[in-house]
C-alpha cells in the first residue's frame, strides 16, 4: 500500500493544531508500513463531514472572503487532482454562473492524466472569464499506460498547447489594473536549509518521492540537482518585458506558483512523519524572482499564491503576503479541520483590495506566535511515536 494514500493526521500533545503532512509524492511500498499498520498508530481527529455520494454539496463562500464584490473578482485553488473521482465531481459542481465574470488562478496540480486535465480545464473555463494555470509536479507525471507521452518535456508541450487551446492563461496579464504573474517553478534538495534529522531511519528521496520515477526528463537535467530548478525558472525570462510593464503600471500585482518559495512556509522537518520533504518543495530561484517582482521588502499590495504541499497557508513575511488554498486529496479534505467545500476556490480579491485573511491555516496560525526552532533536530511526540510503532 502505498503511503501516498495515505493522509496522517494526529493531535500533537501540546496543542490543539492538527499536525498533518500530505505526501503528494511518496511512496513507502519498499517499507513495511500498511495502510491497517497505520491505523493503529495514528489516532484520527473526528471531524464532521458534510458530503454525499457523487456531487458534493458546496455550502456558501465564507462573507468574509467576499464581502460586497463590485467589479473584478480574483479567486485562488492549488492541488486539484482529479484523477480522484471525487475531485472531479467537486469540479463539475462549481456553479456554472456565479463566477461567469470571475478569474481564476490555478496554481498546479490539475491531474496527472491528459485527458482529466483536459476536462478540469474545460469545465474552470466554461465557469470563470479567465482561468490562469502553472504546472505542477503531478501534471507532468509520464506513468499512465495508453497516454503517449515520452517525456516530461513533451508533456509539458502538450498541456501549455492545450492551455492556448482552452483559452486558459499561462503568462502574464493585467485584469482592472491588477498585475497577474505565473512563475513556472521546480523545487531543488539544497532548498533545505534546517538540521537533518539523524535519531531514526528515513527513506531516501529517491525510494520515498514518486517524482523521481513518474517524470522524465533529458540526461542533463536531474531532481538531485538544482538543474531542474534553474531550467524552469528560466522559462520566465521570455515574460521579463511584460513583467516590467506590469511593475511600472500596476499598483497591486499577484504572482503564483506551484511550487513553495520559503522553508519558512512549511512546518519544520522534525513535525513531519516524512522529515525529508522538505528537500522536494521548494526552490530558491523562485523566491528571487519573485522578490525581483514585489521588492525585497516587499509591500500591502503584493501577494505570492502556491500550491504543492496541500496545508492552507496565510502569513506575511518580509512585506509579501503568502497564500495557500489546495482542494488536496478527498481524505484530505475529511481530516481537515476547516474542510474545503465550504471556502473554495478562495477570494484573494474583490472590490479592488486584498481579502481577510484565510481562517483557519493551523501551521501558519501556529507560526505566527511559536518561533521556528530549525536547528532542533528532536522529534515531535507523535512523529517519535510514528517511527517507535512502525
Amino acid at each position: 500500500m502505498s503511503l501516498l494514500d495515505q493522509k496522517l493526521s494526529v493531535r500533537p500533545f501540546t496543542t490543539h493544531m492538527v499536525v498533518s503532512i500530505a505526501p503528494y509524492c511518496l511512496s513507502f511500498a519498499q517499507q513495511a508500513c500498511h495502510s491497517n499498520n497505520i491505523s493503529k498508530h495514528i489516532t484520527l481527529g473526528n471531524y464532521a463531514r458534510d458530503t454525499r455520494r457523487g456531487c458534493i454539496r458546496r455550502p456558501q463562500i465564507l462573507p468574509s472572503a467576499l464581502g460586497h464584490a463590485v467589479g473584478l473578482r480574483v479567486f485562488v485553488l492549488s492541488d486539484l487532482h482529479t484523477d480522484y473521482s471525487e475531485n472531479m465531481e467537486w469540479v463539475k459542481c462549481l456553479p456554472t454562473v456565479r463566477y461567469k465574470n470571475d478569474t481564476l488562478i490555478v496554481a498546479g496540480d490539475v491531474a496527472e492524466t491528459y485527458n482529466n486535465f483536459i476536462v478540469t480545464m474545460s469545465a474552470l473555463k466554461d465557469r470563470f472569464e479567465h482561468v490562469l494555470y502553472v504546472p505542477g509536479n503531478h501534471d507532468l507525471w509520464c506513468r499512465q499506460e495508453g497516454e503517449i507521452h515520452l517525456d516530461s518535456h513533451q508533456k509539458l508541450k502538450k498541456l501549455l498547447d492545450a492551455c492556448r487551446g482552452l483559452g486558459v492563461e499561462t503568462g502574464p496579464m493585467v485584469l482592472d489594473g491588477l498585475g497577474i504573474i505565473p512563475l513556472f517553478s521546480w523545487y531543488h534538495e539544497s532548498f533545505d536549509r534546517e538540521e537533518e534529522i539523524t535519531s531514526t531511519h528515513i527513506l531516501s528521496l529517491e525510494m520515498a518521492c514518486k517524482d523521481f520515477k513518474a517524470c522524465k526528463w533529458s540526461k542533463e537535467l536531474s531532481n538531485g540537482d538544482i538543474s531542474l530548478a534553474l531550467y524552469f525558472d528560466a522559462m520566465n525570462e521570455k515574460n521579463q518585458s511584460l513583467i516590467k510593464e506590469i511593475q511600472n503600471t500596476c499598483s497591486q500585482i499577484i504572482s503564483f506558483s506551484h511550487f513553495v518559495p520559503r522553508q519558512e512556509l512549511f512546518p519544520e522537518k522534525r513535525m513531519l512523519f516524512y522529515p525529508k520533504l522538505p528537500k522536494i518543495i521548494g526552490s530558491d530561484c523562485l523566491e528571487a524572482r519573485i522578490r525581483s517582482i514585489h521588492g525585497v521588502e516587499g509591500s500591502p499590495s503584493a501577494c505570492h499564491v502556491f500550491g504543492h504541499t496541500h496545508f492552507c497557508w496565510d502569513s506575511v513575511i518580509h512585506g509579501i503576503r503568502y497564500v495557500q488554498a489546495p482542494l488536496a486529496y478527498p481524505r484530505e479534505r475529511k481530516r481537515r479541520m476547516n474542510g474545503g467545500e465550504n471556502w473554495l476556490p478562495f477570494c484573494i480579491y474583490s472590490n479592488g483590495k486584498f481579502s481577510e485573511k484565510v481562517s483557519p491555516c493551523y501551521w501558519s496560525d501556529y507560526y505566527s506566535t511559536h518561533p521556528r526552532t530549525p536547528h532542533n533536530t528532536q522529534l515531535a511526540p507523535w512523529v517519535a511515536t510514528f517511527y517507535n510503532q512502525t
